[in-house]
């Protein structure tokens, strides 16, 4: 009974202090200034701690769940990976101008050459059933006056231990744009003094795109192998909104001719 007695007192508070909000929005047009200052710090130290409740209550009740890894994977592969911006929520979740080299969590960085950078990027939360990364990647591109921009995404020590030349290196990703535009993969790794690169341009003929990078086809020194990342390069980003919905990565052996 004490319970229930608490539940409606605090509700009943709930709906008072919503309707003392909501009185003060519909007189703030006539308020004397010194009193609408007063107000206007009120609303917004409590609009800051709404936003971090709300922010909290999205990624504990949507799907899909934090730290999620689940995602289709061969069934030869020796290695697969989701990095930690499309699985767990960043410290920092947001980046406005971001400059050329800025990161944003620690495997994935921008880069670019604008004079002035008119590019954010953000961790947004994943809604849709279908899903299966807890987390996205927004990226919304203004005016852009350079000739090239780049996600990159460094690969753990993992995806090159042990990485010859008879392996596959598989990159999944999920991207939205507001606007069509070519985008292209870039494998780099780096053996001793020499980065071999492969390009590929991931197709857009859907929001779900594969590409395969073949190192039968490289010239990498195995027994030098130091380090692997991806850049994704996006051709005439302007005026768009781009969403990583997910990224994931996986290596499995090719089949032997």
């Amino acid at each position: 009974m004490a319970k229930t007695g608490r539940s409606v007192l605090g509700k009943w508070v709930a709906r008072r202090e919503l309707r003392r909000w909501r009185d003060r929005a519909v007189l703030a047009d006539g308020l004397h200034l010194s009193q609408l200052r007063g107000q206007w710090t009120q609303a917004r130290a409590l609009r800051d701690e709404l936003d971090r409740l709300i922010h909290v209550a999205d990624s504990r009740l949507a799907l899909p769940a934090i730290g999620s890894t689940a995602f289709p994977v061969p069934h030869d592969a020796d290695w697969f990976w989701r990095p930690q911006l499309w699985r767990a929520p960043l410290p920092r979740s947001g980046i406005a101008s971001v400059r050329s080299g800025e990161q944003l969590g620690e495997e994935v960085s921008l880069f670019h050459d604008c004079a002035a950078s008119e590019i954010s990027l953000r961790q947004i939360r994943n809604f849709r059933e279908a899903d299966l990364a807890p987390f996205a990647l927004r990226m919304d591109v203004f005016a852009f006056s350079g000739s090239f921009l780049s996600i990159v995404v460094d690969l753990p020590e993992a995806a090159v231990t042990d990485l010859r030349r008879r392996h596959l290196i598989c990159l999944d990703t999920a991207v939205q744009m507001e606007k069509p535009l070519d985008v292209y993969a870039r494998l780099n790794i780096r053996h001793g003094p020499n980065t071999e690169q492969i390009v590929l341009q991931v197709p857009l003929n859907e929001d779900e795109m594969t590409v395969e990078f073949d190192l039968a086809y490289s010239a990498i020194n195995e027994k030098r192998v130091e380090k692997a990342w991806i850049d994704l390069i996006f051709d005439g980003p302007a005026m768009n909104e781009l969403t990583l919905r997910d990224l994931t990565l996986c290596r499995r052996p090719r089949a032997e001719l």
